[in-house]
């Protein structure tokens, strides 16, 4: 093995190493290697069932109709570019998995989909950097015991909730910096007990890695201050749901590619058109970045959440907003919010990818930005102008994606029929369930 890693592991205490995958459900998964171990996995990792691409968010067991069963062994090779010491569990490491069948990526693969997006974008003339803009709650029990509440009672940007949580913020701040994530900004949201910190942006692996980074940091900082962290989308009915922003910006040899003063609303042809691409596909697109019974109970109009087909500069009720800036004349990144965090960041952002990199191929054009709450319309003012609402199941956005033949083949048939399997299973599971019990269900999951 390599002994300059072990005598790192040995110098710094790490005694296990944790193989993380993020699975169809988006339940983020590990195996962990012994420091003593570690000759033997080291170059072959360790395996697992190819089941495991066929779990549900409810139980632990294949769902019909995934192709997948207790037959094969898939390999989950670290990824050793992707290592950290965990600050939260310093005994322990985390390393990025990917998962190999026979020597070769497997085609179910997550992690494995969003490298060959990147591969296609790279195929146009330009590279994709991205970041995920996180929301969450932090809870406690209540007095009973019995249930939890949120941990404060504070309005949105409160300095009264930064205090209150200063410790808390300040070790998951903390702690994702000593991961090498950058920390920008910090603010409480606007539910109670609500928050969001934004990381800088990267480039497109990357940021999928770091998502499943955060998740696991806030977590485990919440819970070292008797505090649950969750990420689900919508945990009180008459409370703010939590989004997970997908903020975009195309790049050609480190020149942002996106700005461009004499472009329609300052934006080039191509940032355009990979807009008009993610609009056109949105509807399918949201069974993998909306993927949870539960997201549709936040996607509602006037809640800022992009509950329509459309794009609008500075407004947070379009689905793509493009945030103006005040540094230069153009917008230099856009934002897709009909994302959550119950998505796979990888499956996530290879979609989006592939959605947009059709409109450009296709030269689409996104039309007239919406400057007003689209939800403000009659329906024949949408009509005209050609907005429609997005889907308000995952019922419906899942027969959605069963149509769009640009996703399905980027996906590949096998990814894309494991994963359909997933989504219709947890579909016919919660589609019925009272909001209480899918929160008792899925509050920790995410």
């Amino acid at each position: 093995m390599d002994s300059a890693l072990y005598k790192s592991l040995e110098a710094s205490g790490v005694s296990f190493i944790r193989v993380v995958w993020c699975d169809n459900a988006n339940i983020i998964r590990a195996k962990a290697i012994h420091r003593g171990a570690l000759s033997h996995h080291l170059a072959h990792g360790v395996g697992i069932s190819a089941a495991q691409q066929a779990l549900p968010v409810m139980y632990d067991a294949p769902v019909p109709a995934s192709g997948l069963g207790p037959v094969g062994e898939i390999r989950l090779v670290p990824d050793w570019s992707t290592f950290n010491q965990l600050p939260y569990a310093p005994s322990h490491g985390r390393v990025m998995g990917d998962m190999i069948l026979d020597g070769s990526p497997w085609s179910l693969c997550p992690r494995d989909f969003l490298k060959r997006m990147i591969a296609e974008a790279k195929t146009e003339g330009f590279e994709v950097k991205a970041a995920f803009e996180n929301e969450f709650y932090l809870l406690r029990p209540t007095a009973d015991g019995l249930g939890i509440e949120p941990s404060d009672q504070t309005v949105f940007a409160s300095t009264q909730a930064m205090n209150l949580h200063r410790e808390v913020i300040d070790e998951i701040a903390a702690a994702l910096m000593a991961q090498g994530i950058p920390v920008e900004q910090y603010y409480p949201e606007s539910g109670t007990g609500q928050q969001e910190i934004s990381i800088r942006y990267t480039h497109a692996l990357s940021a999928a890695d770091q998502q499943v980074v955060f998740r696991e940091t806030v977590h485990a900082v919440a819970q070292r201050h008797h505090l649950k962290a969750s990420f689900l989308p919508k945990i009180f009915a008459n409370q703010a749901g939590s989004g997970c922003h997908l903020h975009l910006s195309l790049w050609h040899q480190e020149q942002n590619l996106v700005p461009d003063p004499k472009g329609f609303q300052g934006l080039s042809k191509t940032a355009l058109s990979f807009i008009a691409g993610i609009l056109q596909h949105l509807k399918g697109l949201m069974a993998l970045t909306t993927p949870s019974p539960n997201s549709y109970r936040r996607i509602r109009p006037h809640c800022w959440s992009g509950a329509f087909q459309a794009w609008g500069i500075d407004n947070r009720e379009a689905a793509v907003r493009v945030p103006s800036d005040p540094a230069i004349l153009s917008p230099t990144n856009f934002e897709l919010k009909t994302v959550d965090a119950s998505a796979n960041p990888y499956i996530a952002l290879g979609a989006v990818i592939a959605a947009g990199l059709d409109g450009v191929r296709q030269g689409l054009t996104p039309g007239e930005p919406v400057a007003v709450d689209p939800g403000s319309f009659s329906e024949a003012e949408r009509q005209a102008r050609e907005i429609e609402p997005l889907p308000t199941s995952l019922g419906d956005a899942i027969a959605y994606l069963r149509q769009d033949k640009i996703l399905l083949n980027a996906l590949g048939s096998e990814l894309a029929q494991a994963y359909l399997a997933v989504r219709q299973a947890e579909w016919e599971a919660l589609k019925d369930m009272p909001l209480a019990d899918e929160v008792k269900l899925l509050l920790e999951r995410y």
